[in-house]
């Protein structure tokens, strides 16, 4: 069995813009937190197939970049 990874860019359309005072976070739909949440969950009851263990790196990939780019923007605003 061949698993292709997810790539992060797949979950483009799970993305929203959040408003914050006068400016924006980069945010998951609440859609696409459930299912990190659900993976997660599954992740410690070490349930993961290999299709949800590749969903789970992108997502954390994507998370990890959002994270990033929002400390960027709080930085920026606290200036």
């Amino acid at each position: 069995m061949v698993t292709t990874l997810k790539q992060p860019s797949s979950l483009i359309h799970e993305i929203r813009l959040e408003p914050v005072g006068n400016w924006y976070l980069f945010k998951f739909t609440d859609t696409l937190q459930l299912r990190m949440e659900s993976l997660l969950d599954k992740k410690k009851a070490d349930q993961l197939s290999l299709e949800e263990i590749a969903e789970l790196d992108a997502i954390s990939e994507l998370d990890r970049i959002f994270t990033h780019m929002n400390a960027m923007l709080a930085a920026q605003h606290a200036n």
